[in-house]
């Protein structure tokens, strides 16, 4: 029988959460494998984690997916700090919240407490969560969108010369590789020469297997593509005692294998042909019904080891999920900064997770980019926003 696997990776409960699916070209066998620790993010009424994912599997059908919600929605609910009107609305709605229930201070208390929590030792495993903004001094940001970020989120600041727009990416860039242990590297490609702030989350996760695979015991086996495609692979083996559950209703078995420390994976497979079905079925109440009805059963456990990286441009992405104007001429983020036309250019997302005999690492980044919106005829510079009569009068000596 064809092996069908589907794996994601959860670092912390949804929101906060890691997913990877897995592909081997246009394979149909995907490995899921979920680790949630003892501290639970902001809950909302959307599964965001979820809605998220389906998003980026629709973008590519084909490829692996891999990233982590936790970064995302943490660098939109910062985002929020600053927006208003609609942007603001679309941000928080899509993040899953009710507006009429006071929800939203709900949200920054609750990353806040993730936060500090995350800054305590930890015995088991590594688990880091942080950000930071990279601002122009020439820049005038609101105070009170400063001491939130500095308060809330915890933010380290840093002054940035983004008309030196390779010495600021390589400033950027060396921040985020040490945050993430070298796992993130060039999280930014390029940077716009209107930019004026970039803010960065990122998220760093090490844990070793509670019992360990016995490298010995690891054999190149058959891994499944489809029923006629078969690829070999380096497949781990274990008998032990993990925790099983037979979900009839979603047609698939799921199995946990415990970490070191207060961390678990889970490992999800699918019912031939039922793969689709499970996708559809994966929520919070999903998970949350997985951990209730875990029973001990002895088993001889088969996984593949495997290093995969995901890359996204979230501007192209977010807006299915109903977070657009932020990304547009429309968007208002005057919470920001006393100039009023500023946008996200773009909202880039690395992720990467190793998976081997030993444990689990993986790694995550956003990097939000924001830079002032100008016609296409006028370049602008950091503190010297054109004025309107002076856009109007270079756009009409503009030659046709």
């Amino acid at each position: 029988m064809p092996l069908f696997l589907f794996l994601c990776l959860v670092l912390l409960s949804p929101p906060g959460a890691s997913l990877y699916r897995h592909h081997s070209r246009e394979m149909k066998n995907r490995v899921k494998d979920l680790h949630v620790g003892d501290m639970v993010a902001p809950r909302n009424r959307k599964d965001f984690t979820f809605d998220l994912y389906r998003a980026l599997a629709a973008t590519a059908p084909s490829q692996n997916v891999f990233f982590s919600p936790v970064s995302v929605s943490m660098s939109l609910a910062m985002l929020s700090l600053g927006a208003r009107s609609s942007t603001k609305t679309q941000i928080l709605e899509g993040l899953g919240l009710n507006l009429q229930e006071g929800s939203e201070e709900e949200l920054h208390r609750g990353f806040q407490e993730l936060l500090q929590e995350l800054s305590q030792p930890r015995d088991g495993f590594q688990l880091s969560l942080g950000n930071a903004l990279f601002t122009d001094p020439v820049v005038d940001m609101r105070d009170t969108f400063m001491n939130a970020m500095k308060t809330m989120y915890l933010a380290d600041t840093f002054p940035t010369n983004f008309n030196d727009s390779v010495g600021a990416l390589k400033q950027i860039n060396d921040y985020v590789s040490k945050q993430t242990k070298g796992k993130i590297v060039d999280l930014l490609k390029d940077l716009d020469s209107n930019a004026v702030m970039v803010m960065v989350n990122y998220i760093f996760f090490k844990a070793k297997w509670e019992t360990s695979f016995n490298h010995k015991d690891t054999q190149e086996q058959d891994f499944y593509v489809t029923s006629e495609t078969v690829v070999r692979v380096p497949m781990m083996s274990h008998e032990d005692h993990y925790h099983y559950f037979l979900d009839r209703n979603l047609s698939c078995r799921v199995v946990g294998v415990p970490y070191q420390g207060n961390a678990t994976a889970l490992f999800v497979l699918p019912s031939e042909g039922k793969m689709q079905q499970v996708e559809n079925g994966l929520s919070e109440k999903t998970l949350r019904k997985w951990f209730k009805m875990f029973r001990k059963r002895q088993l001889e456990l088969y996984l593949p080891k495997f290093s995969i990286e995901g890359s996204y441009q979230l501007e192209k992405v977010l807006p299915k999920l109903g977070i657009s104007d932020v990304f547009t001429s429309h968007a208002d983020l005057s919470g920001i900064s006393n100039h009023s036309n500023i946008q996200v250019s773009e909202m880039v997302h690395k992720a990467v997770v190793e998976v081997d005999e030993s444990g689990t690492r993986a790694a995550a980044a956003v990097g939000t980019i924001f830079m002032y919106r100008c016609s296409l005829t006028v370049h602008c510079v950091p503190g010297t926003v054109p004025s309107a009569e002076e856009k109007q009068r270079k756009q009409k000596s503009l030659p046709l």
